[in-house]
């Protein structure tokens, strides 16, 4: 697969009956319906999977590591969403998920909740460090930093130049499993296990670093009905903890999986979180507009109420929801974590990206300036021509994008009812 077009969302056209429905709910239009069957454009897709979320006739999958994938690895480590905790009954403690998931096809697991702290504690400290541009924007989501790359590139600057818990886990072990278990690096396989598909695209095409320190994702709905089975059996398997040996599971990190978990553990700095595509969207068009700047650092989750409203899941996210917020209660927010080693973390850059994130820029409308500007013109004069309707008859969400579409020669004026028969005038 070519990794510069890599897309973990592709639509099934066996399946699909031209319904609209993706159309109108992606938020970068990067879906068209032609000859009664959706495609996806590959330089506006986002990963977003709200596509996904909406189609009713199954007619959208997403691509995310096999288990056939795994066999390539001499030894297997799992480094699931915090989410999972979720997806099982309130009798099945976190301890338990996690041996299970063990069981299920790996040789060991990793908890990121205390990482998730790790993150949290590093952020406040790179806050004090940095006291503008105001508000930062959190890197967790892979597809808000996507939509920002495409949507919103004059805010690229403004995103928090630390990794993710689930790459920071994995650059940990990265350093330390070669070693300890005598294993070429090569061999040992790294897998996030994940709530949504824009996970395994961060992983193949990272926005801030070379190359990712994971070697895929597999998704909870794919790993769910092993885990179940290994729970059935009630086997208990070992459970990783080589940075932190008696670290118990983290309530601070826990909240990750929820709206507002990832900054509500900052002691110091004013944060706001938001989720939802069209929520964040808002949001960004604010901070965009230059408001906002008496906050220090803006969440941000595409997802529904956060990570736990992923299209990948198992268990309906508000079930879940009450599930983890349970988990938190029961774990407390005393730290876990020493603060001495994040600082050192920290000052190492251990936990910083490797380069900064920058915009992807949509293909010019020509590559000479003047003949681009000139199709600008046209594509101005066939906007004025089209009825303002935007009710995705013609295949495009709205008269703006059919417009654009018929400069770019992926669509034809006449495409749209209200104006069939006329020519265009060129």
């Amino acid at each position: 697969m070519n990794e510069k077009n890599f897309h973990a969302i592709h639509i099934n056209r066996d399946a699909c009956i031209g319904c609209v429905r993706c159309m109108a709910a992606c938020p970068t239009r990067a879906i068209r319906v032609k000859n009664g069957k959706a495609r996806i454009i590959d330089e506006l897709c986002i990963d977003c999977g709200e596509c996904l979320r909406v189609c009713p006739y199954d007619a959208v999958r997403s691509e995310t590591t096999s288990f056939q994938d795994l066999d390539a690895f001499e030894y297997k480590v799992a480094i699931p969403s915090t989410v999972i905790y979720g997806q099982f009954g309130d009798a099945t403690p976190p301890g338990e998920v996690l041996s299970a998931l063990r069981l299920a096809g790996f040789d060991e697991v990793y908890d990121l909740s205390s990482i998730c702290e790790l993150n949290c504690a590093a952020t406040e400290e790179y806050l004090t460090d940095h006291p503008q541009p105001r508000p930062f924007i959190t890197s967790t989501c892979p597809v808000v930093v996507r939509l920002i790359q495409r949507r919103y590139p004059s805010l690229c600057s403004q995103i928090l130049p630390i990794e993710p818990p689930r790459e920071i886990a994995a650059k940990i072990l990265r350093s330390v499993l070669p070693r300890v278990l005598n294993i070429p690096p090569e061999k040992i396989g790294i897998i996030h296990v994940t709530p949504c598909p824009a996970k395994m695209v961060s992983i193949n095409r990272p926005a801030s670093m070379k190359k990712s320190h994971l070697d895929g994702a597999i998704s909870i709905r794919d790993i769910y009905p092993q885990i179940l089975q290994a729970l059935r059996k009630g086997q208990e398997g070992a459970l990783m903890r080589h940075l932190f040996p008696d670290t118990p599971f983290s309530g601070i990190g826990m909240g990750w999986s929820l709206s507002g978990g990832e900054t509500k553990g900052l002691k110091k700095h004013r944060a706001v979180a938001v989720s939802g595509i069209q929520d964040t969207m808002r949001v960004l068009d604010q901070v965009e507009a230059g408001l906002l700047r008496d906050i220090d650092i803006l969440e941000c989750a595409v997802c529904p109420d956060g990570c736990v409203g992923g299209p990948l899941e198992i268990e309906n996210r508000f079930v879940a929801k009450s599930r983890i917020r349970r988990l938190i209660d029961k774990a407390g927010e005393r730290a876990v974590v020493d603060p001495e080693e994040v600082s050192r973390l920290y000052k190492q850059n251990f936990l910083s990206f490797d380069h900064a994130v920058k915009p992807l820029e949509v293909s010019p409308l020509a590559p000479d300036p003047v003949r681009a500007i000139k199709r600008a013109q046209r594509r101005e004069k066939i906007f004025a021509a089209l009825p303002l309707k935007d009710c995705g008859v013609c295949g495009a969400p709205d008269c703006r994008t059919l417009a654009d579409d018929v400069v770019r020669g992926r669509a034809r004026l006449a495409d749209c009812p209200f104006v069939k028969g006329k020519k265009e005038k060129r």
